[in-house]
């Protein structure tokens, strides 16, 4: 997530910085014809949600103990002093979807004869979601990868998602990602993955790798933070000169240690959200994410990275641009590629900051393209 900080104006006060108003403005389409070319992405869409909402509740009822799905798989991490989370009323949608990314039957898109998943290096796609983000923004990309016979495992950073714990209290980087970085530890020797981050989930993936390289085939940073060592996201934002006012008017900084001390978090004005993360995404898409996107915490936004190129450099690396991005715009992105260029760079066309939403099949044949490569 793309972090403008203004040197000119003072902190905010808390009551500056709470949005006392959940309510979302709701897109009307005048449009029904378009809705039979939804209907694959609907029913996944519903029993994505229908799974996530199922875990949640067996998880309070099991007292925190988390459950797996068959191939694809929600991670989440319950710490010790875990604070509990109320969770966001369920949303539904029945809108036309928005033409910019019509539905193509995946065997059309990509023969699954083409994917043999014997000849690849792993078949293991693990999913790291951005700031706000929870493993709940991948379910178009589950469905379609799972039709291609892949093992996907989603993951819910800490204070993310479904994870119960309180984002104001997240304090590092470490304690942010643990939920990967456990995950990965697990992992059996010679057992490998290949990380893809969206976002703030750049930072996370590039953290992974430099603890747990030769765990880690590829790694893929979609419209991501794509830091050097020694660089913080803060430090990356802050070096451009052209700064995002739409970030900026979006942003809402928390203080819950109170207004002398740094902030804990950043909250996003849900009446923003689309023009910033999905302008060119379906109304449901933007409608889902409203409802379920959480706050982003500061610290980890503020550490900066330590990598080497034993580790980090060892891991092959792969760049998808987003061109439409209002939030990482793609003069940001093509600055990070440059100043530490990727084994290959890839585009999105018409995509907007979130393509799993606004360009699902599209994304979904460059992911499996990347793990084709020898």
């Amino acid at each position: 997530m793309g972090i403008c900080l203004s040197t000119t104006k003072s902190p905010p006060s808390r009551k500056q910085n709470t949005n006392p108003s959940n309510r979302w403005s709701r897109v009307r389409s005048s449009s029904t014809t378009k809705r039979n070319e939804d209907a694959m992405i609907h029913e996944h869409a519903k029993a994505a949600v229908e799974m996530l909402l199922q875990q949640q509740q067996q998880q309070t009822n099991n007292g925190g103990v988390g459950l797996t799905f068959d191939r694809s798989t929600s991670l989440r991490h319950v710490g010790a002093n875990s604070k509990r989370y109320q969770p966001l009323p369920r949303s539904s949608s029945s809108r036309a979807r928005l033409g910019t990314d019509p539905l193509v039957p995946v065997q059309q898109l990509l023969n699954q004869k083409d994917v043999n998943l014997d000849e690849l290096e792993t078949s293991h796609i693990v999913l790291v979601h951005g700031g706000g983000f929870g493993a709940w923004c991948w379910y178009k990309t589950i469905a379609l990868l799972e039709e291609c016979k892949f093992r996907v495992t989603a993951i819910d950073l800490i204070g993310s998602g479904i994870d119960l714990f309180d984002t104001n209290s997240i304090k590092s980087l470490s304690q942010y990602v643990a939920p990967l970085t456990d995950f990965l530890e697990k992992l059996a020797d010679g057992d490998k993955v290949i990380l893809v981050g969206h976002d703030f989930g750049g930072v996370c993936i590039s953290y992974a790798m430099e603890l747990f390289p030769s765990k880690i085939a590829k790694a893929v940073f979609i419209a991501a933070s794509m830091l050097k060592s020694g660089q913080s996201t803060l430090d990356m934002f802050s070096q451009k000169e052209n700064t995002n006012d739409l970030m900026r008017q979006a942003q809402k900084f928390l203080y819950t240690n109170g207004n002398n001390l740094p902030p804990t978090a950043i909250d996003l004005d849900k009446m923003l959200l689309k023009d910033l993360l999905f302008n060119q995404s379906p109304a449901k898409d933007v409608a889902l994410a409203s409802v379920s996107m959480r706050p982003i915490p500061f610290p980890p936004v503020l550490e900066k990275l330590s990598l080497t190129d034993a580790n980090y450099g060892s891991v092959r690396r792969f760049y998808i641009e987003t061109p439409e991005d209002n939030a990482i715009p793609i003069t940001l992105q093509q600055s990070m590629i440059s100043e530490s260029p990727p084994e290959k760079v890839f585009r999105l066309k018409g995509s907007d900051h979130s393509p799993f939403f606004s360009k699902p099949q599209a994304l979904h044949k460059l992911l499996v393209e990347i793990t084709k490569i020898k």
